[in-house]
């Protein structure tokens, strides 16, 4: 039964890799939740259903498109969301026959850590030359500049040219390209890995309780994480690629702890709710701004552990 259902569901996940080419938005969320049905299958039966998910998604990709694709969808897709799902199901017992589960802020540690290595994974598929990789997103990043010109969506300074502008600006939005791919890859796996989750409590199939998530909270060893990722990302080639993602990735892990924060002290309050919303939809039209607020949020919660001295106890655990 496993082989079956990990086969099937890695044929779907390669399905929705695949579709990717034809560029459309559709496609472009699709391909987003490519992981889900990986993390369905380890989630739901076991982590070796995931792995069997991974080897016949990769080799369908393979098979489909090229051998580098199917490399790739094993490296970015496929074996990060098995080993997240393996981490998830994780637990141990202690003397007294108790079960503790591994904690949500260690697996949170890993998704940013696996964000980093599918980051570095996308650069290295495409070419094992960084200068040849720097060249490859710097035209990518000029004809987007000249597409937001053309559209009328980005309005040159005066006296500044098109040329003089991507100039200026295209180093530094090559260097910054792996800190939005890693935010972006711990977002989706992290919301991938809520939905399959959810799916597999409501079939019956979760071994796991489920957890009290806003009082989700980072180890401080994700400060040390992260003072090592700025000091690598000052460091030349892919290592500080590497760096620069790693930065990406736990900035948005600190986004979620932060956001979980105020979930958690929020509770019982009467303005909860208006707080959320405003919150969330701020999220959407200025993500720019209130991204990196709850990211402050989510180091100082860690540095300082505000929610230990502030917080409510959490509610009793549902199984």
């Amino acid at each position: 039964m496993i082989p079956i259902v990990g086969i099937g569901a890695g044929l779907v996940a390669a399905l929705l890799f695949s579709v990717v080419i034809t560029g459309s938005p559709l496609a472009v969320l699709l391909y987003s939740a490519a992981p889900l049905p990986i993390l369905i299958a380890a989630l739901g039966w076991n982590h070796r259903a995931g792995l069997f998910a991974a080897a016949a998604g990769a080799v369908a990709v393979a098979i489909a498109l090229s051998l580098p694709a199917g490399i790739a969808f094993a490296l970015i897709i496929a074996l990060p969301a098995w080993w997240i799902a393996y981490l998830a199901l994780l637990a141990r017992t202690d003397g007294t026959a108790a079960t503790e589960w591994y904690p949500l802020g260690n697996l949170m540690i890993w998704i940013a850590a696996t964000a980093t290595m599918a980051t570095v994974a996308s650069a290295l598929v495409m070419t094992t030359d960084y200068e040849a990789y720097r060249s490859v997103i710097a035209r990518i990043v000029e004809n987007l500049l000249a597409e937001m010109v053309r559209s009328k969506m980005l309005t040159l300074p005066e006296g500044t040219t098109q040329a003089e502008l991507a100039a200026s600006v295209t180093p530094l939005l090559v260097r910054a390209v792996p800190l939005g791919i890693g935010a972006s890859v711990v977002t989706t796996i992290t919301a991938n890995l809520w939905i399959a989750a959810k799916a597999v409590r409501l079939s019956g199939r979760l071994p796991r309780p489920w957890p009290f998530i806003p009082s989700t909270t980072l180890p401080r060893q994700a400060l040390l994480l992260l003072a090592a990722g700025f000091a690598t990302a000052a460091l030349d080639g892919f290592v500080g690629l590497a760096g620069v993602a790693l930065v990406g990735a736990l900035l948005a892990t600190f986004m979620f702890t932060g956001l979980a924060m105020l979930h958690d002290l929020s509770r019982g309050q009467a303005w909860r709710t208006p707080m959320l919303v405003s919150v969330y939809v701020a999220l959407v039209v200025m993500q720019a701004v209130l991204t990196p607020l709850l990211a402050l949020a989510g180091v100082l919660d860690t540095l300082l552990g505000l929610r230990k001295r502030a917080a409510l106890p959490p509610p009793p655990s549902k199984t």
